[in-house]
């Protein structure tokens, strides 16, 4: 990118900032919340307080991304308890993975947002996998 284009109107800039974070994470979860395969999920089962849920997604994404330590919580145990209420299978994962790329590739470009995309697609393979292994052990 030149510096025309980082000054150009609607310039999409890498992530770089907590402020780009809640940009991002508020993007992303408002397409989530109109999803027909993710929004019953979010709104109908788990009943997500959004107001509680975007903070801590802030947290998250801060901490995945820039190493900070405000984050509190165990993102696994969550999905995996909600796993025995909902479908969250290969498709629910991969729409999660194709809003939250879609989301960074109208917003964000460059090495941070490179990053934000493959830690995306690695956790959700990771919750999959948990998620997968629990039906196949009976658990769920």
């Amino acid at each position: 990118m030149t510096a025309t284009d980082a000054t150009r109107p609607g310039a999409r800039h890498d992530i770089r900032s907590r402020e780009d974070i809640v940009r991002l994470v508020d993007a992303f979860y408002e397409r989530v919340r109109r999803d027909d395969i993710l929004g019953p999920i979010f709104n109908d089962i788990a009943r997500v307080d959004w107001s509680a849920h975007l903070p801590k997604m802030y947290d998250f994404w801060e901490a995945v991304l820039f190493g900070t330590a405000q984050f509190r919580g165990n993102p696994l145990a969550v999905h995996r308890a909600l796993a025995t209420r909902a479908t969250m299978d290969a498709v629910a994962f991969g729409r999660w993975v194709s809003l939250f790329h879609a989301t960074i590739d109208e917003l964000f470009d460059g090495v941070v947002a490179d990053d934000a995309r493959s830690r995306a697609v690695r956790i959700a393979a990771t919750m999959q996998y948990h998620i997968d292994a629990d039906t196949r052990s009976g658990m769920r």
